[in-house]
């Protein structure tokens, strides 16, 4: 069987040539992949076109016959990244109908991410609709949380969550095994942290006071799990966060949820108005931050974390120096430009968080081939997260999991089947089509993907 892991020369569509668009096109240029540019802008082709070593058309993103002309048909993955949210779905959506294997399109709305109201990755057979903005503010709210913790997100487009959650003194799963905790059906014990080592839960497993668990269920049962953990009170941060665009929101958002005191300062009185409407517990100040009046009349120098995350590079490092010298404890920045990251712990600045290089590690871990959609590794580098696709004669099919003796090292945390997503158990039978997500030990992962490989792999 092909391993159906990163693999050089595949063929890649970027449809956009815009600051996002060519950092992707520059970055896959480096891994030797082939690379076809799209932009309506011939300015822009003809710059792309001297600096990388690509190959670029100029046309709509959204037109078939562009798609077409770029070889959108044998594509391996198509990236949809224009500035304009419909455009991206559109073309992501035609690049799939006309053969791309995958397609991700990129979309800046909340709303198109929104499940409560429509789905629009399912209706228009996107493989993926990723914020740049909300992937942002995750990776700095795991930061805030702990650097060296498993990035907490909805999983399978919301219809399960990954908490990670640490064991106190007096919580029931130190005193049984995990097999005698009694857990409901749709909780699953994913990963356990001790003493700077990561493995996989099992069912012998007795956890320890400070241990940290990543816990798989559904958002509203991954909340009453929490009972089992926090017997004592856990010291949540005060945050300050300068900027109040779709980042400094999703951040907020994320914050709030967790118990943390958040305040957000906008420079906008209209967006704070509709700010107020979104938060439910974020003190949002209409202020300058700027000004460095205005951070002492808010008490930044008392914050455990200040964010800076405006629109504006040196705005943003110019905030977080007055930060630091106001006393903040930890100072954190969101930067557009990846070259100014070296300066920053010159200036005392404890993270900076490039978009583009946001962007660039969620695009890696869906250059896979083969029944594998996305390929990630947790911290730790041991662990490793694969989503895939059972395919049409795929050994799997009509297997429960039990029957498909999956080796040690290997948990199935998510199923989805009809669109419908759940922790499985072992009675649970595969499908075509259906999607699983798999937390395996590197050493054991193809031994595991060769159980849903087809009979020709």
């Amino acid at each position: 069987m092909e391993r159906s892991g990163k693999s050089n020369n595949m063929n890649i569509v970027v449809l956009g040539g815009g600051t996002v668009g060519t950092s992707i096109a520059e970055m896959l240029c480096q891994l030797e992949h082939n690379v076809t540019v799209i932009d309506h802008s011939s300015e822009q082709t003809k710059r792309i076109n001297n600096d990388l070593d690509v190959r670029v058309l100029t046309g709509s993103a959204s037109q078939s016959s562009v798609l077409f002309q770029a070889g959108v048909s044998s594509a391996d993955i198509c990236l949809a990244v224009t500035g304009n949210d419909e455009v991206n779905i559109v073309a992501a959506s035609m690049a799939r109908a006309m053969g791309a294997r995958r397609a991700i399109a990129r979309v800046y709305a909340p709303v198109f991410r929104d499940l409560s109201t429509f789905d629009y990755q399912r209706h228009f057979q996107v493989d993926r609709m990723l914020s740049l903005e909300h992937l942002t503010a995750m990776e700095i709210a795991r930061a805030i949380r702990d650097p060296g913790s498993v990035l907490v997100e909805q999983f399978a487009r919301g219809g399960l969550s990954a908490q990670e959650m640490v064991v106190t003194k007096g919580c029931e799963p130190t005193r049984v095994k995990i097999r005698d905790l009694d857990l409901p059906a749709n909780v699953r014990f994913g990963t356990i942290s001790r003493n700077n080592k990561m493995w996989l839960a099992a069912a012998d497993d007795q956890l320890q006071i400070g241990d940290r668990v990543t816990v798989f269920s559904t958002p509203e049962m991954v909340k009453s799990v929490k009972s089992l953990f926090h017997t004592q009170a856990v010291k949540h941060k005060r945050v300050v966060i300068a900027g109040g665009g779709e980042t400094g929101l999703h951040l907020a958002r994320t914050l709030e949820r967790e118990g943390n005191t958040v305040m957000l300062l906008e420079n906008s009185e209209e967006r704070c108005k509709k700010l107020a409407t979104l938060l439910e517990s974020t003190s949002v100040v209409h202020c300058d931050a700027r000004r460095r009046v205005h951070l002492e009349e808010e008490r930044v120098g008392r914050a455990d974390v200040f964010v800076a995350c405006t629109g504006d590079d040196e705005d943003n490092i110019m905030l977080c120096v007055e930060a630091r010298d106001l006393g903040a404890q930890r100072i954190m920045a969101l930067i557009a430009r990846p070259d100014y990251a070296s300066v920053m712990g010159k200036l005392g600045i404890d993270l900076a968080v490039s978009e583009r290089e946001v962007m660039a590690k969620q695009i890696l871990a869906y250059l896979t081939r083969g029944i594998e959609i996305s390929h990630t590794k947790l911290p730790g580098g041991h662990i490793e997260v694969i989503e895939l696709e059972i395919p049409a004669g795929s050994v799997s099919a009509e297997k429960t999991l039990s029957e498909l003796r999956l080796p040690e090292g290997c948990l199935v945390v998510a199923l989805i089947q009809h669109d419908y997503v759940r922790v499985p158990s072992g009675n649970d039978r595969l499908q075509v089509g259906d999607v699983v997500i798999l937390l395996v030990e590197d050493e054991v992962s193809d031994q595991a993907l060769a159980r849903f490989s087809t009979r020709e792999s």
